[in-house]
């Protein structure tokens, strides 16, 4: 079993699906579902995230690929939707990430359901309390 996406004209995936196996039955699934549906199909894995295979086999187009995301030819990459203007594409993971690292939660800031968003308004991080 193996998960298809498909892309519009913008590269965009539009749908993704469960499908054949690459090569099973010494067919190229990727083309053969591509060209059935008159749409550009890309393989991608479901076990595939920020550029590791969590199973420890070889990571496959960074990304899982999900509606919405863009699939980048020359990264050979399933990549997110950009979260906020300000940050910038890890090349490594095809993932954005925040100009400025997120701090760190301290043990009573955990016990108490603290957390952090982005405020792009601000540039930086900003603790919610729970």
């Amino acid at each position: 079993m193996a998960h298809y996406a498909f892309l519009d004209e913008n590269n965009i995936v539009t749908e993704v699906i469960v499908g054949k196996s690459e090569n099973e039955d010494g067919i190229d699934w990727e083309q053969q579902y591509g060209n059935f549906r008159g749409q550009t199909c890309k393989r991608t894995s479901y076990n595939t995230n920020r550029g590791v295979h969590r199973l420890g086999g070889i990571p496959f187009r960074k990304n899982y690929a999900c509606i919405g995301m863009t699939y980048d030819q020359t990264r050979d990459a399933f990549v997110p939707k950009k979260p906020y203007n300000s940050w910038v594409l890890n090349e490594d993971t095809c993932n954005w990430e925040a100009p400025i690292a997120m701090p760190e939660l301290t043990q009573e800031q955990i016990d108490n359901k603290n957390y952090y968003i982005w405020n792009e308004e601000i540039q930086n991080w900003e603790l919610i309390n729970g």
